[in-house]
């Protein structure tokens, strides 16, 4: 469950499409995504004005199954290699609007299609938010700007990660791959931000079961990583931290750490 509120991640999938346009102003859309290998800014708000509209569409229909995702797919996107800034501003403002605008008509407990446990519009309001927080960092790098997410928004995309990475799909081992899970396999997550005495900040993963699980903790564990809640939040995504946070601090198994965000990527980043 989001710690977010329903009616907050529906204003946040604006406001970060806000933040994300400010931060491309005026920058040229053949610029290359660093962190997105191929793209160039104008595919990258392709891809994340795609995004938008292809959730709403799930919303909006109250879908029963996937639908097309022909908006954000790789096809779609090799075809746009020349794009206009000033109108992918106004079509990045309008999708997120038009988004935003059917999640709360929806309501959080309208059920459609998803591709987690979770069949509700609620799931869409805070995928949408992370969606579009970490590809505003993408932007951000492409475009020279400066990045930085806010504590309870970055909070949240943390405990959204950990939940996906204990799915049971995360935790399987593929043909001839490596076991995620094992004796001893413990990762802690600390950020340096919230208020001292208190866990918010702090994530245990405890794979030494039949399946991951995660909480909010402090314990000492096979491997810990440390940093400010941005750079928490963009190292789960395999993302640059910005020039001078000094980005996180990693003790202990590394191969372990590697081989669990590897497992528990999530599809739609």
């Amino acid at each position: 469950m989001s710690t977010l509120s329903f009616d907050r991640c529906c204003a946040e999938v604006t406001a970060q499409t806000d933040l994300l346009r400010s931060h491309v102003k005026g920058a040229g859309m053949r610029a290359p995504v660093p962190s997105c290998p191929g793209w160039n800014l104008g595919q990258l708000l392709r891809h994340v004005g795609g995004t938008h509209r292809w959730a709403e569409e799930v919303v909006r229909t109250r879908a029963a199954g996937p639908v097309s995702d022909d908006l954000v797919g790789d096809a779609a996107l090799a075809r746009r290699t020349d794009e206009d800034g000033a109108f992918l501003d106004t079509w990045l403002a309008e999708g997120a609007e038009r988004l935003a605008r059917t999640l709360r008509e929806a309501g959080p407990g309208a059920r459609v299609w998803t591709p987690s446990e979770e069949r509700s519009a609620a799931f869409w309001a805070r995928r949408m938010t992370h969606e579009t927080a970490v590809h505003r960092a993408d932007a951000a790098l492409a475009a020279g700007a400066d990045y930085r997410l806010d504590e309870e928004v970055a909070l949240d995309a943390l405990d959204e990660w950990m939940t996906f990475a204990s799915y049971a799909e995360a935790a399987r081992t593929p043909p001839g791959g490596p076991a995620l899970l094992g004796p001893g396999r413990t990762l802690h997550f600390h950020a340096t931000g919230p208020a001292p005495g208190t866990t918010a900040g702090e994530w245990l993963v405890d794979l030494t079961g039949d399946t991951a699980r995660w909480s909010h903790a402090h314990a000492n564990a096979a491997v810990a990583v440390r940093g400010t809640l941005t750079d928490l939040v963009l190292f789960v995504y395999r993302r640059p931290t910005p020039s001078g946070t000094g980005g996180v601090e990693i003790l202990g198994d590394e191969p372990l750490l590697d081989l669990w965000l590897e497992r528990s990527g999530f599809w739609l980043n």
